[in-house]
């Protein structure tokens, strides 16, 4: 990343529009997520298009993302050498498919301190201004924690939470992506995305890495079960390191995800 894209992040909270994959490696890798996501939606569960939650210790190809060499590069300009993924999580929103978003702040729903996370948004379709899009509140991260209130989970969307007095902040930065792109952004950056009303499918995949010095607060140790290291790893041994899994099982992870902050997976 060049000293100008690490300069914006810095200040403006994200990087947008990073070249990782090319058209082809993107081709590739729209059919992978493809038949990942039909595997999941044809199983006999309850599952659905946002059920695919730190797939990564069971999914072998979520697993060659999480430590691709490309990607992991962008993660140490701006965490440093020693860092960890400690969760994935596929954001599918199908045309039509009615759920926001709600503007939040990652660190809010993450038992991490210090707050020292970024995630990496790896673009699986063309991502436009007419198919609900990421929106970045720029410099917001610089703020510290923004209070959030907490909203029902009535179907028309994916987090119980928003950040308050966003109807003052009008700035926006929209982040549009070609597939096979990745953006960056803090985990105290606000960020948030419209319900898709188009035509086309916006899925998203996204990559979570934490410096290796960021610590649990107590009561929280299942939430480093799932991580993997990336670049220089984790000296201190905090962190696990999953392996990588002998090919892809899916069906592993019907009995362990049940709800992504309360959204039962059968909410439609």
């Amino acid at each position: 990343m060049s000293s100008g894209a690490v300069d914006h992040y810095n200040t403006r909270g994200f990087v947008s529009g990073l070249d990782v994959f090319d058209p082809q490696e993107a081709v590739a890798l729209r059919a992978y997520i493809d038949g990942l996501l039909q595997s999941v939606m044809d199983a006999d569960d309850l599952r659905n298009s946002y059920s695919i939650n730190s797939y990564h210790p069971v999914c072998a190809g979520l697993w060659d993302l999480v430590t691709e060499p490309r990607i992991v590069a962008l993660v140490r300009d701006v965490l440093g050498p020693e860092a960890v993924c400690w969760g994935t999580h596929l954001f599918a929103k199908f045309p039509h498919d009615g759920k926001e978003v709600p503007f939040h702040q990652d660190a809010v729903y993450w038992p991490f301190t210090p707050t020292k996370t970024t995630t990496v948004w790896l673009a699986i379709d063309d991502v436009g201004a007419d198919n609900a899009p990421l929106q970045f509140v720029p410099g917001s991260h610089l703020e510290g924690p923004i209070s959030h209130q907490l909203l029902d989970l009535d179907g028309t969307r994916v987090l119980g939470r928003r950040a308050t007095g966003m109807e003052t902040r009008t700035a926006r930065a929209v982040n549009e992506l070609r597939a096979g792109q990745v953006s960056l952004h803090s985990d105290l950056l606000l960020h948030g995305s419209d319900a898709n009303t188009s035509e086309r499918r916006r899925a998203g995949l996204t990559l979570r890495y934490a410096a290796a010095e960021v610590r649990l607060i107590p009561g929280f140790d299942e939430w480093r079960h799932a991580s993997v290291h990336v670049l220089d790893g984790d000296p201190s041994g905090f962190w696990n390191d999953r392996p990588r899994p002998d090919g892809e099982h899916p069906e592993l992870m019907a009995d362990i995800w049940g709800d992504f902050d309360g959204q039962s997976v059968d909410a439609g």
